[in-house]
């Protein structure tokens, strides 16, 4: 069990909590960005877990983070919804996204508590606007497809609800997931949120229901892999029988792992004249987002700082 491996830190240390936290570039990047931003001398530990593992195991290590005095934080990804789920009251504050999402994807101590926060609605709106242009929804009408409904897919919506003017909202938002409960936790949240952005949720129990969703959807729409597939699990939420939209954007959250995802758009590219992004700029905002509260420093979000922290990371890559 993963509890069994968590033992008093020595030195002061950050964690990630994931899935495959060895296979990650952050465990490369991150000792090279502490030296950058004078951090001091402090390491960072992976701690796997099974994707919706045990809530016990959850619970542990959180008591583990909380109670250790040398283990200052860290970032949580996959776990998200239900480390939070299963721990939280351990935690003294949660910020106002962590409270509306029921997710956090950072753990912090300051002012003698633990603190968690959902960093994700502002690191996916930073990631997706700097690929895409903030005149870009008025000017092509298109609509935003988001395959999964899980946190990331979430926040992405949130981002836009809260943060984003009118002129600046998608013509219609497509969420699609493969079980219902996540999409019906979404609609919940939206139902307080959405100033009035058109959202379709649509249950897709396999690949060809999400090809059906693709291959109606307006030119120059995005589409986006937000169900971890790829990284977490191997595959695609598409067949190769998709037809990306003309003129779009395929964008995919991960940056690590069998990518079928990208490689279906690649092969498309020339032919529909798509725009791909990975998530490399996603997984360098949200490491800085995390780090920054973690140690109470501000990393700016543009800029020549920002600048020398990507150079750093992809050297990694």
């Amino acid at each position: 069990m993963v509890v069994n491996s968590l033992e008093r830190a020595s030195s002061p240390t950050f964690y990630f909590i994931g899935v495959t936290t060895s296979k990650s570039s952050i465990m490369k990047v991150f000792p090279q960005w502490a030296k950058y931003l004078n951090l001091g001398d402090v390491q960072i530990k992976g701690i796997d877990c099974r994707i919706h593992d045990d809530p016990q195991t959850y619970r542990e290590i959180v008591a583990f983070l909380k109670n250790d005095p040398l283990s200052l934080g860290g970032l949580v990804t996959t776990h998200k919804i239900d480390l939070l789920s299963a721990a939280k009251d351990y935690f003294e504050y949660l910020d106002p996204y962590a409270q509306l999402l029921g997710e956090i994807s950072s753990i912090s101590k300051r002012f003698g508590q633990l603190r968690g926060h959902a960093k994700d609605p502002i690191t996916s709106g930073l990631a997706m606007e700097h690929f895409v242009p903030h005149d870009y929804w008025q000017r092509t009408q298109a609509e935003l497809c988001i395959l999964g409904a899980g946190g990331s897919s979430l926040a992405l919506t949130c981002y836009i609800m809260k943060q984003k003017k009118r002129d600046e909202w998608p013509s219609r938002i497509i969420v699609t997931n493969r079980s219902r409960p996540r999409l019906d936790h979404m609609k919940e949240i939206h139902a307080v949120i959405n100033p009035g952005i058109s959202v379709e949720y649509v249950y897709t129990p396999d690949a060809t229901f999400n090809d059906n969703v693709v291959n109606g959807l307006k030119p120059g729409s995005i589409v986006v892999n937000a169900t971890g597939l790829g990284k977490d699990k191997e595959g695609s939420p598409l067949t190769d029988a998709a037809i990306f939209p003309e003129h779009g954007i395929v964008w995919d959250f991960n940056y690590r792992g069998d990518l079928v995802f990208l490689d279906q758009a690649i092969r498309q590219k020339n032919n529909r004249a798509l725009s791909i992004e990975d998530g490399w700029i996603y997984f360098i905002y949200g490491w800085t987002q995390v780090i920054s509260e973690v140690f109470n420093i501000q990393i700016p979000v543009s800029g020549p700082e920002f600048d020398d922290l990507c150079k750093i990371a992809t050297q990694y890559r």
